[in-house]
């Protein structure tokens, strides 16, 4: 069964513009408040609502799904959400998801690789070179010769991003729930647990200061659990299931235009030539992989074992 067309490009609409938003709010929510504890509980609040609205809504599961996989999963994206919310300390929230833009090329090669999936097409390849050509467009006076950006604020970055790059192809692997928001409240559930263990590990929850939090920091993390969290986690991982990861990460070219025009309106950034023209660049490179990332096809056994995510419907 295919997907309704309408119900796959509201999903893109969210995660393009939802998840673009989020880096401007994540900042926002880490001036006052402690960042890992800010990822965990996030996640885990956003997978306590889901998990209560799947279970009031959806039908009894006609077959048991292992929870292991899936918690796993919610680890890795959860784990690379985190990584922002610490980056976003040492470095500008445009600059973070500038940076995230590289996740599409870790989830090609690892489909490609891991899952023993068809080589990419050139159409994806050139969409992915134009995409960090728009990237580097975008970047380039800090890049070159202008102001540095902070090397463990970048290294953090990109270990999240592979994070999420490996969460997110291992995702398609597994069976899911016939309802996608409980897909979507395990993987949550598991993922805020582990951060917020991590949090209360080292230390990051003994350094909030209630007194101290700022009513923009504590809307920033409201939105980012109702509206990142529930809507956007949500989209994404309605997306894995009935489209190809290089289609479903096309998000990470389109999010820094997002972010700098958010930037521009709400931080009083200047937008430049050189930003819509990188934004052009940008969205060209979407359109290429979004008209050539076809769905790879999988040996029979690796099909198998991943059975029912490419009929997966949102309730």
């Amino acid at each position: 069964m295919t997907a309704p067309r309408s119900r796959v490009l509201l999903a893109f609409a969210s995660v393009y513009l939802i998840w673009g938003s989020t880096y401007l709010f994540m900042r926002f929510a880490v001036e006052t408040l402690p960042p890992v504890a800010v990822a965990g509980v996030r996640y885990f609040l956003a997978g306590v609502i889901l998990y209560a609205i799947a279970s009031w809504r959806s039908a009894p599961e006609p077959r048991r799904i292992p929870w292991r996989g899936h918690a796993v999963v919610g680890t890795l994206l959860t784990a690379g959400n985190g990584s922002v919310a610490l980056a976003v300390q040492r470095i500008p929230s445009g600059v973070a998801a500038l940076l995230v833009a590289l996740t599409p090329c870790l989830m090609v090669l690892l489909e490609w690789w891991w899952r023993g999936g068809e080589r990419p097409t050139t159409g994806v390849i050139a969409g992915l070179v134009l995409g960090i050509g728009g990237m580097l467009v975008l970047v380039g006076p800090r890049a070159f010769g202008g102001e540095p950006i902070d090397a463990i604020g970048a290294g953090i970055v990109f270990c999240g991003s592979a994070a999420w790059a490996v969460g997110s192809v291992y995702s398609r692997t597994l069976p899911r729930y016939e309802s996608a928001v409980r897909t979507s409240a395990v993987q949550m559930l598991a993922g805020g647990t582990v951060v917020s263990l991590i949090a209360l590990v080292t230390g990051d929850f003994g350094r909030l200061d209630p007194s101290a939090a700022s009513f923009l920091s504590v809307f920033s993390f409201a939105y980012l659990i109702l509206v990142g969290s529930l809507i956007g986690y949500s989209s994404y991982m309605y997306l894995l299931g009935v489209t190809s990861a290089a289609r479903a990460s096309t998000y990470a070219f389109v999010n820094p235009v997002v972010a700098v025009f958010l930037g521009a309106a709400f931080a009083n950034e200047p937008v430049s030539p050189r930003v819509l023209v990188a934004g052009g660049i940008i969205v060209g490179a979407v359109a290429l992989i979004t008209l050539y990332g076809g769905e790879g096809r999988l040996p029979p056994k690796r099909r198998r074992a991943g059975e029912g995510l490419e009929v997966h419907e949102a309730p």
